[in-house]
């Protein structure tokens, strides 16, 4: 496991889990993250959708205003990471159907 994983990061995974809907998702967050964060984290994850759909990064960067260093990351996450965007993707996608 990586340094970045400690007790602490563990017990805020686990504080997370113990909501129950977007609404307490939204509470928690708000009061946790900045403005700010909360949209750029959305933001990963509406260009992780978009590039799954196998949509440009010259597309996903006009529509969403993301930057192409981001986009890469994200990219670079989807294809070598540890699955959880794939993870969270599948799962909206399954509730969404």
């Amino acid at each position: 496991m990586s340094n970045w994983y400690t007790d602490e990061v563990r017990a805020f995974f686990e504080a997370v889990l113990t909501l129950q809907n977007a609404e307490e998702c939204r509470c928690f967050f708000e009061d946790v993250c900045t403005v700010k964060e909360i949209r750029e984290i959305s933001q990963r994850l509406r260009v992780a959708g978009m590039l799954r759909e196998g949509t440009s990064y010259a597309v996903i960067n006009s529509e969403t205003g993301v930057s192409t260093a981001t986009i890469s990351r994200v990219s670079r996450c989807l294809e070598y990471g540890s699955g959880g965007y794939a993870l969270v993707l599948d799962r909206t996608e399954m509730k969404n159907d």
